[in-house]
């Protein structure tokens, strides 16, 4: 089940995919259970960087005027990915900014099948689910969340997690969302979605 798999996260200049730009990403490709590549690049933008996003990420405008273009950035991380399996935490958020930037750089978007391991924590665990909750319970190290390496690897190690205490084979395609919110404004037309809600301890 995880013999190719890429996990990814973005951080970004802001929520909105069609409008915002990634500035900073992280990919490791997982055959056979070890990593096998890495690759992590903060991303240059030509635009203020909102104070907001250097306060919850660390990054700072300074960072990012020598860093790499982000055409390269992208054609990295497409070579890295291949056809492989994408697994990320709130996947609805990373695949809609993969799709954009894709469709914006190159004229095209994906097809990989993915994972989403929020999904299936909204599933097992109550309420929060944010990624640092979810290393928490299961004992996971991360340091430094809100940087696209670290929550990467945190991630994978997650979905490890998840996959030995119940295989996650059933999760392939399945992207839920808070029924209260609606649907992403877009996802991968092989995406099963599916409305959820929070679920709280008791």
């Amino acid at each position: 089940m995880l013999n190719d798999v890429t996990v990814f996260d973005f951080e970004t200049s802001g929520l909105k995919p069609d409008r915002d730009r990634v500035i900073e990403m992280a990919a490791v490709r997982i055959k056979n259970g070890q990593i096998v590549a890495e690759f992590s690049t903060l991303i240059r933008i030509d635009f203020p960087l909102d104070p907001k996003i250097t306060e919850l990420t660390g990054i700072k405008p300074e960072m990012l005027a020598e860093a790499t273009d982000e055409v390269l950035a992208f054609k990295i991380l497409r070579n890295l990915m291949g056809d492989s399996l994408l697994v990320a935490h709130n996947a609805a958020f990373d695949l809609q900014f993969l799709h954009h930037s894709m469709q914006r750089l190159a004229g095209k978007s994906f097809t990989n099948p993915f994972i989403d391991t929020l999904t299936i924590c909204r599933d097992r665990q109550p309420y929060p689910h944010k990624l640092e909750n979810m290393a928490s319970h299961y004992g996971i190290e991360l340091d430094g969340a809100h940087r696209a390496l670290n929550d990467v690897k945190a991630t994978w190690e997650l979905l490890v997690m998840l996959h030995l205490e119940k295989p996650v084979d059933d999760w392939v395609n399945r992207l839920g969302y808070l029924s209260k919110y609606g649907p992403p404004a877009w996802a991968p037309n092989h995406a099963m979605l599916f409305g959820t809600s929070n679920r709280y301890a008791n």
